[in-house]
């Protein structure tokens, strides 16, 4: 009977902690430090919808432009290759397309 008792004490504890773990540290801040971050957070205004769907079909536009630039170049995307990295690079330097752009 003890170790009945033991377990479920134990099988208590550890899911008291497992929730109090997951409470977020924001919950903890004192009312000084909250007033100072939320002017903070509003300054930095979150994109519109319609502001987001711009921004990401830019960023389309630019990765078809370079796409294009490099299969102009000689690299083939669709094909099988062994020498894959090589050929890509070597296109880059071709088209003057930078290494990092394409990560």
């Amino acid at each position: 009977m003890k170790r009945f008792a033991i377990k479920q004490i134990m099988l208590g504890l550890a899911a008291t902690a497992l929730v109090a773990g997951s409470i977020p540290l924001a919950a903890a801040q004192d009312a000084s430090d909250a007033a100072t971050a939320a002017p903070a957070a509003t300054s930095g205004a979150k994109p519109t919808k319609a502001e987001r769907k711009a921004a990401r079909k830019q960023a389309r536009a630019k990765k078809n432009a370079e796409l294009k630039k490099l299969e102009d170049a000689g690299y083939q995307p669709a094909q099988n290759d062994p020498n894959y990295p090589d050929k890509l690079q070597k296109a880059e330097k071709k088209a003057g397309v930078g290494a990092g752009a394409s990560q």
